[in-house]
């Protein structure tokens, strides 16, 4: 296993609907997979570490012959600064491989700790560092990280934002720049018809690059899983929970805290002893009763993540145009029916409108920018 190998995912412009969900049991099903495969790498690891201490072992014996043969060869000869020099350089080869030797024991012991305890594996795993970057293409590499930015995106007063349908409508409105746009609104009583005039401007938004994320096990925490779908609210069942793993009989002790996942059915318990939540995570299951029925949750380790290190990148929406310096003189829904109107003409450079947001002047608003997975 090269211990140099990167893995990359790369982020492309939000814009579009995002999908929410939860965990699911082929999400459950692709984790496995990806631990077999980091099994698998493991016992390639193992296998070059054995191959590479027999060949220590036999550089030694080579060595110690060789040595042999110059004491040998040395019986002969009257200099005796030169043997001692040869001398030295043997042995501080001798001392070199020993202690590579070593190196490679300490590796291996390693190794072999992290194969026999899952759970140690798991938390080990933070220790080195992954960027990804780039976009996976294959259905059978789906398994491995992806993130959907969301990014917040501010609006002064007196701007618009309009996403077209086709990217080379956005273009060709950013290239003319300067639009006169007609009003026509009974509201303005003073003339039928005015005019007002918009500037155009492309949308950047810093976008994540490269990112580097630092996961920890928690010492305390446990996370619940498989929990049942049963009648009662979830304070009622955190409440069972509680009440369960606070008992010692149980394998559990006091409970500091305990919480919802937020948009999951997984509940984290937090204990106010050290130790409490390792004995639990080593059962993986345990049988609960809940009312007049057993139920048999799962217990797993509690990751927490932080990013250690994230580069950003502009990158321009294809689609999105914002107009800027659009006076306070119609109402918000007037407005809006204006300029979606005189964007969409095609004898102004515009065409089809997907969506349009406007801000009067004297405000200011928030505009919430998602992949776009058209």
């Amino acid at each position: 296993m090269d211990s140099e190998e990167e893995s990359f995912i790369r982020l492309f412009p939000p814009e579009g609907p995002q999908d929410e969900g939860s965990e699911s049991p082929e999400q459950l099903r692709r984790e496995v997979e990806r631990l077999k495969e980091f099994y698998s790498a493991l016992e390639q690891d193992h296998a070059k570490l054995q191959v590479a201490k027999k060949a220590a072992e036999q550089k030694k014996q080579e060595l110690k012959k060789e040595l042999n043969k110059i004491f040998e060869q040395q019986l002969s000869l009257n200099g005796d600064e030169e043997r001692a020099h040869q001398i030295f350089a043997i042995k501080e080869e001798n001392n070199r491989l020993r202690q590579e030797k070593q190196v490679l024991k300490n590796k291996l012991e390693e190794l072999r700790v992290l194969w026999n305890d899952p759970v140690r594996m798991l938390s080990a795993l933070p220790e080195k560092k992954m960027v990804f970057k780039g976009l996976t293409v294959n259905k059978d590499d789906m398994n491995k990280l992806m993130l959907t930015p969301l990014i917040r995106y501010p609006l002064p007063g007196g701007s618009a934002l309009i996403t077209f349908e086709e990217a080379k409508v956005a273009q060709r409105i950013i290239e003319l720049r300067e639009h006169t746009v007609e009003l026509s609104c009974g509201e303005l009583k003073e003339l039928d018809q005015c005019r007002m005039q918009v500037k155009a401007v492309p949308v950047d938004l810093l976008l994540p690059s490269a990112l580097e994320i630092r996961l920890t096990q928690s010492s305390r925490s446990i996370l619940v899983s498989n929990l049942p779908s049963l009648d009662i609210s979830k304070d009622g069942l955190l409440d069972k929970l509680e009440l369960f793993f606070s008992k010692t009989k149980n394998g559990g002790s006091e409970v500091e805290s305990r919480d919802f996942l937020e948009d999951s059915d997984q509940v984290v318990l937090t204990f106010a002893q050290d130790g409490v939540a390792e004995q639990l995570i080593e059962k993986r299951f345990i049988q609960m009763p809940i009312g007049k029925r057993t139920y048999k949750v799962k217990i797993s380790p509690c990751m927490s993540g932080d990013i250690s290190n994230m580069q950003l990148q502009p990158s321009r929406c294809p689609r999105t145009v914002l107009l800027l310096g659009i006076p306070d003189v119609l109402s918000v829904e007037s407005m809006r029916d204006a300029l979606e109107i005189h964007f969409q003409k095609a004898s102004r450079g515009g065409g089809e409108v997907d969506a349009l947001a406007y801000v009067p002047a004297g405000r200011t608003g928030m505009a919430v920018f998602v992949e776009d997975t058209g």
